[in-house]
This record gives structure tokens, sequence and C-alpha cells, in this order.
């Protein structure tokens, strides 16, 4: 899910005539100060971040004044929780508070509906309220044919022994919200605390959203650069990752940055997993052995070749990892050399030099172990291949044992020659035995026709996945569509043309997938 800043889950809910402090953010103490001038009253100076308990790490704090505002704003900037920077700040109006409340809409998975949420007792967790005043809380699920009605949602408040018109008006603010949460499809919609104020005002003080993951191209007037539920602010890697997802709607790629600016021999593993509950099961298995994961990668879902190889490269790019660890649930629609492909397309070029065990059970797991084992002798590390009946731990272990092979010094590989120390460059596209389309990810295949006029095997006819290469007089490979057919997503990105290509052919395929900002 991805989480709203408290200020634009208030600027939503004030659209739907909910009523909120009045403020602004503010990036620097300048700005803090202007807000507070332009309040005219006392302020309070709240940190943006996806966190909770933000006024026991100072993150929130009172300011009679402007000048108090801008030292307070001062002291919050930049201000590191729980992972999370903060970057700017709520400067809004102090508001006189009666009485608490708490309101939500969240999505029940288990009933498939919206579920709302209210309790006569605001300001802390609703798990908390429950368990210290049961009697406080009520629930009611919501038809979404009809959704929440007036009389639906007064009766709610009345289950908590509210009535007369703060009832009424309770119940108005229920609805209000049930709208907002449809309006942007959120999973989470919480007010908390709803405050009754002295003069008889119902304000959210506090408010968090949350936003659907596969609804956000939806809303881009949200803002949302990145559809995850984190508890702090993407990094880099975590923003390159998810435009490859956002630009390929081929299978999933989920990457979450664990660590960063460690040191090589700190024990720090790249993980990439396959499939929720093996991935889970398999990374555990990891840090049984000891290690810690520097990223936590699930590329599931039959994606392509190429989204397994770009998956890869950004995790190679994580920082100086110990050892490379893949595996998965073991269970798979698809043929497993197409994972296989793309991880060996991504370590020839990166030049691994550390261990590497992949895990890749299921379809063409024979074939899928040979490609990945072909990888030894072509770069500096040793690479070594399960299937489905070799356990994560046993994988894991594995890994350890050749982790510490690495660090003594000591390899046990026989196959370590080093048949090419370099992956082999492209050719240029201006080259007249060039032969080049694009594919659907902005890729270019090309093929050296001088180079494939010499290939006895031509077996980039073979694994072409698709069936979209034909030899022409020749006995060179060529389109049997039309380019923008290829473009369009006729060519599936299997690499089949490169990485076969070149372990039982001429190599002279290749296939170019860019990853916008990796290389910065």
């Amino acid at each position: 899910m991805a989480r709203l800043h408290e200020y634009q889950g208030k600027a939503l809910l004030k659209q739907f005539k909910v009523a909120v402090p009045q403020g602004h953010i503010a990036r620097t103490p300048e700005e803090a100060y202007a807000v507070a001038a332009e309040i005219g009253k006392p302020v309070m100076v709240k940190a943006q971040a996806w966190i909770t308990g933000r006024a026991s790490v100072g993150g929130i704090r009172k300011a009679a004044t402007p000048d108090e505002a801008a030292i307070a704003a001062r002291d919050i900037l930049g201000l590191k929780v729980k992972g999370f920077t903060v970057e700017y700040v709520l400067v809004e109006e102090q508001i006189a508070i009666a009485r608490e409340f708490y309101a939500s809409v969240i999505v029940d998975d288990r009933a498939q509906t919206p579920l709302v949420m209210f309790s006569s007792v605001g300001g802390t967790g609703i798990e908390a309220i429950a368990a210290e005043n049961p009697n406080a809380v009520a629930s009611t699920h919501v038809d979404v044919e009809f959704g929440l009605q007036d009389y639906q949602a007064r009766n709610l408040v009345r289950k908590t022994g509210i009535d007369g018109r703060l009832q009424r008006d309770l119940g108005g603010v229920l609805v209000q919200l049930y709208e907002v949460a449809c309006a942007c499809e959120a999973r989470a919609a919480e007010i908390n605390p709803l405050v009754l104020t002295t003069d008889g005002q119902l304000v959210a003080a506090d408010c968090r959203i949350t936003v659907d993951d596969y609804a956000v191209f939806r809303h881009k007037d949200l803002g949302i650069a990145i559809a995850r539920e984190y508890n702090r602010p993407p990094t880099a890697l975590e923003k390159i990752a998810y435009d490859v997802e956002a630009g390929d709607y081929r299978g999933t790629f989920y990457f979450i940055q664990m660590a960063e600016d460690f040191e090589k021999g700190q024990g720090y593993v790249g993980f990439h997993g396959a499939g929720g509950g093996g991935s889970m099961m398999s990374m555990d298995a990891v840090l049984r052995q000891g290690y810690k994961v520097a990223t936590f990668v699930d590329t599931s879902g039959n994606p392509p070749a190429s989204k397994v190889y770009r998956a890869a490269k950004i995790i190679l790019a994580v920082g100086p990892i110990d050892g490379y660890f893949g595996s998965g649930s073991g269970v798979a629609s698809q043929e497993q050399f197409y994972s296989a492909r793309g991880l060996f397309k991504a370590f020839l070029e990166a030049q691994i030099d550390v261990p590497i065990v992949i895990r890749l059970g299921g379809n063409a797991e024979d074939k899928a172990v040979e490609i990945l084992e072909s990888l030894n002798g072509r770069i500096p590390a040793k690479v070594e291949g399960y299937k489905k009946d070799d356990s994560p731990d046993f994988c894991a272990a594995r890994l350890d044992a050749l982790i510490k092979e690495a660090r003594s010094g000591v390899s046990t590989n026989d196959e370590l020659r080093m048949v090419s120390s370099e992956p082999r460059a492209t050719p240029p596209s201006t080259h007249p035995n060039i032969y080049a389309f694009e594919t659907v990810t902005h890729g270019t295949v090309t093929f050296d026709h001088g180079i494939c006029a010499t290939c006895e095997s031509k077996i980039c006819i073979e694994a072409c996945g698709m069936k979209i290469l034909s030899l022409n007089d020749a006995g060179c490979p060529v389109l049997n569509i039309t380019p923008a057919e290829a473009k369009k997503g006729r060519c599936s990105e299997c690499l089949g043309c490169e990485v076969d290509c070149l372990l039982y052919g001429a190599g002279g395929g290749h296939v170019g997938l860019p990853i916008p900002g990796l290389d910065k």
C-alpha cells in the first residue's frame, strides 16, 4: 500500500467537507515562520513521516509565535526517526480539544468488503482502545453497491453510547470519510483523533490514509512516486526498481533495500526470492546461517527474463555483498530457464566475484541449472544451481560454505578457468552487418550477421519463445513479423537470442536492456 503523508490526507478530507486545522507544509524554518504568521495564532509543528509516536521522538512541537515555529521547524527538519529523515513539517493551528474520537474505513480482506469502525475514545491505537474500552468500539461492514448510509453511520455511533446532535454530526463525518476512502481507492483511511473542540466543532486532528498499490496509476493527483508501504522515504534503488515494475506489467518485481552503507565482510547477502511464502522461507534460511539480507526481492508471477535481469542488476548495485542467494517456492507455471537467462546475463555483465547459489525449482529446472552453472569459468564467482527437491536450508548452507571458502582464499571450483573475463560489447547499430529491432521495454535486440553466418546451430531460432525469428537467404536471423509488432510485445524478451546464442551458438546475438537511473 502507498501511504499518504498527514498533510496529503487532510487535503483529501477537506475536499469532502471534513474540517481540518488551518495550516500548510514547510520545508525550511523560514517557510514555517511565514505559515505561522499567516495563521496568526499558536500553532503545532509536526514532522511529516510515516511513523507512529512522533511526539515521543520530538517530532511534534507547540509554538506560540512565528519565531517559535521557526525554531521548532529547524529542530525537526532533518531529524532521523526510525529510519526516516524528515524533509518537511506541517504547521497548523492549535485547537482546543474537549473530547477525542476514532474513525476509520478499512478493506476487510476476509469479508471482501469495507469495514467502518468508530470509537467514542480516541488518541491511541484502535487495538489498545478495544482492549481497554470494549464498549466504546463499534464496527459495521458496508455493501459497496449502496455505500455507507446516514442511518447506518448514526446507528454505529449510537452503539458507543452517543446520542443527540453529536450522534448526527459524527455519523456525517463517517459518511464523508467513507466517500474519501472510495474516491482515492484507499485500503485504509483513519482519523485519530477526530476531536470535538470546545466550541462544538468536529475536526480531524490527525489522519492516516493508504492507497491500494494497484490503484495508484489512477490517482496521479496524489503525487505518489512509488506505490509501496515504507516507513521511510524510498531509496534511490527502490525508486529505480519501482519504475521497472511500473513500466512492465508482466509478472511481479518487489524490491526492498534492507541495508545501506555497509562494507564487504559484514555478512550482507543479496537476496532474490520468487513467490511470497517461498521467499520468506528462503530468506529465513539465509538468516539461520548467520547472514543479513541487503535486499528483499521477489520476482514471481511468470516474469520475463528481462525483468529478472533488471532485478538482479539492481540487487548487485546495492553495495559490496558477500554473496548472492536466489530461492523461491519451487513451484511455477513457466519454464525456469527464463529466470536463469536473466540471471546469467546480469552476472556476466557485472562480472560478479562473490559466491552465487540459486534454487530454481519447477518446469525445465534441469535446463535452468545448466544455464546457471555455465557461468562457471566465465565470471570470477563460483555458481551453484539447485532444484525444487533441494531445500532452502541446504542451499543456504551451500552459500555459507562458498562464502567461507572465498574468505579463506581456498576454492573447490575446478572450473575457474575464465573463458572470458569481460562481457561482450554491443556492436554499433551503424555496423553494416548489424540487424536490430526494439522491444516493448525500450530494449534493443541486435544480431551481428557477420557472426551469425558462421553459426552452425542456429540456436536462436529454436530458443525464441515467441517464434518470431526466421532465417534469411544468408542463414541469418531476421524477424518474420514487423518491427512494430515486436516492439508492441511480440518479442517477449526471453533472452534466448543472447544467452543460448552465447552458450550453444556463435555468439552473434545481443539484447540491450536499459535500466534508467541505475548508472547514476
